[in-house]
């Protein structure tokens, strides 16, 4: 079933919960494919959804919705933007998106602009995890829940334009507990701004950060 495109290429939203985007990509290990579908929230880029397994039927994707479910701050109404693929445009992905009471939105056949923000993602995540090839499906797995769950998620600075470079945790702790209320950005993301080379926090480990995906791609 195809649905229509609600947000066209608007890829932001004012708070969690309102828009999220979504797609699968393939991984390659010596036992074989496994394959990856992902759930992001757009007001924060939090993957707060995500699910693997050595198949790409539908039951993939609904399993990382179920997640981004589990995990609270589904607005009702709330938008899920994917492409036509038949995973996501099948009786059991629709399904699962009524139940949430989400709405249901797709991008138009064969542009990859129209889910450019779940498509992006995946360009961090392979070229981050500095991986290609692993030896067993659950050696992947457990790289790529490391990845969302530590290193992006949790570590990752990405500049927001109210609050300056903050992971999509922190985004949405700022966002749930002051909403529509614009904070100055905190000195060291006027570092970064400024050219500074240093990408680290005394409280955040590594500190990667998203100078290429402002907020507003």
């Amino acid at each position: 079933m195809f649905a229509p495109d609600l947000i066209g290429r608007d890829f932001t939203a004012p708070r969690p919960g309102m828009r999220f985007v979504g797609d699968m990509t393939e991984l390659s290990t010596l036992e074989g494919k496994v394959y990856l579908a992902t759930c992001i929230d757009l007001a924060t880029r939090e993957v707060v959804g995500w699910a693997m397994a050595d198949h790409h039927r539908a039951e993939l994707p609904v399993a990382a919705l179920r997640m981004a479910a589990g995990r609270g701050g589904l607005e009702q109404g709330c938008v899920m933007r994917t492409d036509r693929g038949s995973e996501c445009t099948s009786d059991e992905f629709s399904s699962k998106i009524r139940k949430l009471r989400m709405r249901q939105s797709m991008g138009r056949v064969g542009s990859c602009y129209d889910n450019a923000a779940a498509e992006s993602w995946f360009v961090i995540l392979k070229a981050e995890i500095g991986t290609t090839m692993w030896e067993t499906r659950e050696a992947a797995r457990a790289d790529v829940f490391r990845y969302v769950e530590v290193e992006y998620n949790r570590s990752r600075l990405r500049r927001h334009p109210d609050y300056g470079y903050i992971t999509p945790l922190e985004t949405r702790s700022l966002l749930q507990e002051a909403p529509g209320r614009v904070r100055r950005p905190r000195p060291e993301s006027l570092d970064l701004r400024a050219g500074s080379t240093s990408t680290s926090h005394p409280h955040r480990g590594t500190g990667r950060v998203d100078r290429l995906h402002a907020s507003r791609d």
